[in-house]
């Protein structure tokens, strides 16, 4: 890290961290430097002919930091991966907004914390909530989408696979900015009977065009199913669609192959070394590459910003057969340990980041949404508190921002980092019961007093971390040590900042009721695959962990 870096940072080289200060004084001066770097993506927009970059998004799900050959995954098995990173940027801090992936989808497409935009549950504490077909909310009205907002600067849009922001119509991707969506509503879990629950639907645009596990095969026996090809069709078909009208556009591919139960197409079955896990990973990985060259095949890969990253953690209970690694990190998915929430990340941008780059800036989910905005020279809201970050300053100029991370769980904030430092005020994995029945969020991975199976309050004396000399959170910094003292009096100005603008949301993951399950989805009706709707019986939605 360089001296210039450094200072930008708040931090030194031993981990060092000086964040005081609240969002106001950080917001501040996010402001100021915005100003600069709208300006010079005038310049940069000009010198490209006036187009605004091309922004797509890869969204995985539940794949792991572990998961990727240029992070260590011994068997290699991502090539395309590991040279968009040698091409690009590799973020090596880079968090999901949630340990699950409902939450940390809203938070992408909205640039704000779940807690924020209703994406939690107020049912019980620190619970982890999701969008299965039951419940009844999904992503509010009051929130503005990113493709909403990108429409302004005459972008086109598309999302292609999962949506997670609630599969009642009024929710779906269409009424919330998107101008087109392949995919489905909820995860592709079942088979369902149709009768108890029904199978869940896939649309094209408004209107379904069959259920998973029907028109769209998935063999949970074998694992063989062509989703993740059809998918990768989807891409292609809208990139050289909007190439050919040389029109700006945001495609978010949001796939799930290597979600459980893990699925790969028939040509991937059995090659890879780590299993059919492994087989979903080399068949996205090879999907990247494809579309990474369909971009330089259409000639506008040097104006295409391609993010990948991944929702949440790889799922340590379904490993190893349908879950992923997280390398070095504790724990999995619906944890705020490390390996629950930091993701795998690479930003490729032909001509503008510069190859072999790697990045140890703190980044999270939101930033994309606040960083598309600037890349499309659109000024973020300003009517309401937004936590993703302007990453473009890193992306183009390998700069250092200082900012903190804020680990969420259902409604409490259970943990925050700053430069090194990581402070736990909650710690659980998940309970005592959960564990008898072999529910297991960390599997070999006990820490005394810190992977608790009950909740505990450490708000008083946060437990601490430093993330350089410990990235598994196994040693505790002594209470008594001058580094605690230190650091523990810039997580109080931290954490007050924060909590001083903290408005939650309404919660949307309250209710529940199988009436409004995907039982009659908008296009039924011309398909014959319309069911009986039961009667309405709402009822407090249960989370367990």
């Amino acid at each position: 890290m360089t001296a210039t870096h450094t200072a930008i940072f708040g931090g030194s080289r031993d981990g060092r961290v000086t964040c005081a200060g609240g969002e106001g004084s950080r917001g501040a001066m996010m402001m100021a430097a915005a100003a600069a770097v709208w300006t010079l993506f005038a310049l940069m927009a000009a010198a490209d002919g006036g187009t605004a970059p091309n922004l797509l998004l890869l969204l995985m799900d539940d794949m792991g930091w572990g998961d990727l050959g240029v992070f260590g995954e011994p068997s290699r098995e991502t090539p395309n991966l590991d040279r968009m990173a040698a091409e690009g940027m590799l973020f090596t801090n880079f968090y999901a907004a949630n340990p699950l992936c409902s939450p940390s989808r809203a938070a992408l497409l909205t640039g704000r914390l779940p807690i924020r935009n209703g994406f939690y549950t107020t049912n019980a504490h620190a619970r982890n909530g999701y969008t299965p077909q039951e419940i009844v909310g999904g992503i509010p009205d009051s929130e503005i989408l990113l493709p909403e907002l990108l429409r302004k600067a005459g972008y086109s849009s598309k999302i292609i696979g999962k949506w997670h922001l609630g599969q009642r119509a009024q929710f779906h991707p269409l009424k919330h900015g998107f101008d087109e969506w392949f995919g489905a509503p909820n995860c592709h879990f079942g088979p369902y009977d149709n009768r108890v629950r029904p199978n869940i639907p896939v649309y094209n645009n408004s209107e379904m065009v069959g259920r998973y596990y029907e028109e769209f095969p998935i063999n949970v026996k074998t694992g063989e199913s062509n989703l993740t090809q059809i998918y990768l069709q989807e891409g292609l078909e809208f990139i050289r669609r909007q190439a050919a009208e040389r029109r700006s556009f945001l495609l978010y591919w949001a796939v799930d192959g290597t979600h459980a139960p893990v699925y790969a197409s028939k040509a991937y079955l059995g090659t890879s070394r780590r299993g059919l896990y492994g087989d979903a990973v080399r068949e996205m990985d090879e999907s990247v590459g494809t579309i990474l060259r369909e971009l330089q095949k259409q000639g506008i890969a040097n104006n295409t910003l391609v993010f990948f990253t991944s929702d949440n953690g790889a799922a340590l209970n379904s490993a190893p057969k349908q879950g992923g690694s997280n390398g070095p990190f504790l724990c999995g998915k619906e944890t705020t340990f490390e390996g629950g929430m930091r993701e795998p990340a690479i930003a490729w941008w032909p001509g503008h980041i510069p190859a072999g780059q790697v990045s140890e800036q703190l980044g999270t989910l939101m930033d994309l949404f606040t960083t598309s905005l600037a890349l499309a020279g659109l000024q973020p809201p300003t009517d309401r508190q937004l936590d993703g970050i302007d990453l473009s300053p890193v992306i183009l100029q390998n700069k250092l921002i200082d900012r903190p991370v804020f680990y969420y769980r259902g409604n409490e904030l259970m943990a925050v980092r700053a430069g090194l430092y990581k402070a736990h005020y909650w710690t659980w994995s998940n309970s005592w019961e959960e564990l008898a029945r072999g529910i297991n969020f960390c599997p070999g991975q006990n820490v005394t007093g810190v992977t608790t199976h009950d909740q505990r309050d450490h708000s008083i004396q946060p437990l601490l971390f430093h993330l350089g000399r410990d990235p598994g959170e196994k040693y505790p910094i002594s209470f008594s040590s001058r580094e605690y003292a230190d650091a523990a009096q810039t997580f109080s100005a931290v954490v007050r900042g924060h909590r001083a603008s903290l408005v939650p949301g309404e919660p949307q993951f309250n209710l529940c009721d199988r009436a409004v399950m995907n039982w009659s989805p908008p296009g039924c009706e011309k398909l014959g695959k319309c069911l009986n709707i039961p009667p309405s019986s709402p009822w407090k939605c249960d989370w367990p962990h």
